[in-house]
């Protein structure tokens, strides 16, 4: 699947007023189900709830990503958002997050879905990413700086 579908312009948001996990989780299954009105919001929020019980999805330096296997998608997808400030999501390094890239894939797509997590620590990782991320003026701006880093193939 193309980077682009993956990620729709839709499912990014930018300086949310978030303070919690709880309001963060709820944001993104919001974006998640964006486009897809049969979609329930709140099959996709329990899903992301329970992965982040088994323990955080913070990967440390204000990035976490949030995912689960959805019953009834069709198609892996993507939404990001960027909060205000930072949440804590009981991140190893205890640094705040204010990134957040939630993945839902189909509950099939076992594979996919660890290529994919894969995939996204891979990017997250940079530093410069992150910082470029962090300065992108609006949703289309974030948008387009991560799908230019997803679609490079390069991780240096």
């Amino acid at each position: 699947m193309r980077a682009e579908d993956l990620l729709t312009l839709e499912r990014v948001a930018c300086d949310l007023p978030l303070t919690s996990r709880k309001r963060v989780l709820e944001a993104l299954s919001r974006l998640l189900v964006e486009d897809s009105p049969d979609l329930p919001e709140t099959l996709v929020y329990d899903r992301l709830l329970a992965r982040e019980r088994l323990g955080s999805t913070a990967m440390g330096h204000g990035v976490a990503i949030p995912h689960g296997r959805i019953p009834g998608l069709a198609e892996a997808r993507m939404a990001c958002l960027r909060t205000r400030e930072g949440v804590d999501f009981e991140a190893l390094d205890a640094e705040p997050v204010d990134l957040f890239c939630a993945l839902a894939v189909p509950e099939q797509a076992a594979d996919a879905h660890v290529r994919l997590l894969a995939r996204l620590a891979e990017v997250f990782s940079d530093p410069e990413l992150r910082r470029r991320l962090r300065e992108a003026k609006n949703a289309e701006a974030f948008r387009a700086v991560l799908l230019e880093r997803l679609a490079s193939g390069n991780d240096g």
